[in-house]
């Protein structure tokens, strides 16, 4: 079972968001609890991938054409950390 934390950014990011990407993002959540990040690279419609450049160590997962999941794997095994769930904005802040 993995552990899940959500940055406090990311959840007021999501309370903005439409009600299928929030869903679709509550569905997200629970193959990660699951399964990990290796179940989400079993699910093509999520394209997990990892990112580079400023953001390297760092992945991301698609919910849809637009909006994106960016998180870190710490600790190597059972804890995902949520940075940010954007329109597909990779810019830091």
């Amino acid at each position: 079972m993995w552990k899940i934390y959500e940055h406090k950014n990311a959840l007021k990011e999501l309370e903005l968001l439409p009600i299928d990407i929030v869903k679709r993002y509550e569905k997200w959540k629970d193959i990660v609890a699951i399964s990990g990040p290796i179940g989400l690279r079993q699910i093509k419609g999520f394209n997990d991938e990892s990112l580079h450049g400023e953001w390297k160590g760092y992945r991301s997962s698609r919910l849809n054409i637009q909006y994106r999941i960016i998180y870190k794997i710490e600790n190597e095994q059972f804890f995902v950390k949520v940075i940010k769930v954007t329109a597909h904005d990779y810019r830091r802040k």
